[in-house]
């Protein structure tokens, strides 16, 4: 009972990670694609953009959110069930829409806000249920 406790709260603390860091990533990306401008497919343009892109630090800090991400699913998925993690980490999705308002500045329709809802009642359900269904390995559980 306590393992399976602890393996619910190592799995909420990941899934957090997981969300904060993709949130921040994907919202660091999209600011420092919005300072490069729209990207012309011409063999020219994709050199520019590229260029643009590599020397632009809002764009390396988002990949590193991106990649702290990458650290965090792959550690919870190896613990956690991906039928527990993929939902749980749809949270992430409400999140961002909610940033994306507040930092942004974009407009969301009811319709995408109704979807938010549902995905965040979706969470709910998910997160009510143990994260891992399957044997747990010993250290998994420490």
């Amino acid at each position: 009972m306590a393992s399976e406790r602890r393996l619910r709260i190592k799995t909420l603390i990941m899934v957090l990670a997981m969300v904060v860091c993709a949130n921040v990533g994907d919202l660091l990306l999209k600011h420092g694609m919005s300072h490069i401008g729209a990207v012309v497919l011409t063999g020219h343009g994709i050199v520019q953009a590229f260029r643009l892109t590599v020397t632009n630090g809002i764009i390396w800090t988002g990949i590193f959110f991106l990649l702290g991400f990458m650290v965090s699913y792959m550690t919870v998925l190896s613990w956690a069930d991906y039928s527990y993690v993929m939902p749980a980490g749809a949270f992430g999705y409400a999140v961002l829409t909610f940033l994306a308002v507040i930092f942004l500045h974009e407009s969301v329709s009811p319709r995408r806000w109704i979807g938010v809802v549902l995905i965040c009642v979706g969470v709910l359900l998910v997160g009510q249920t143990k994260p891992r269904t399957t044997g747990v390995p010993s250290e998994a559980v420490a």
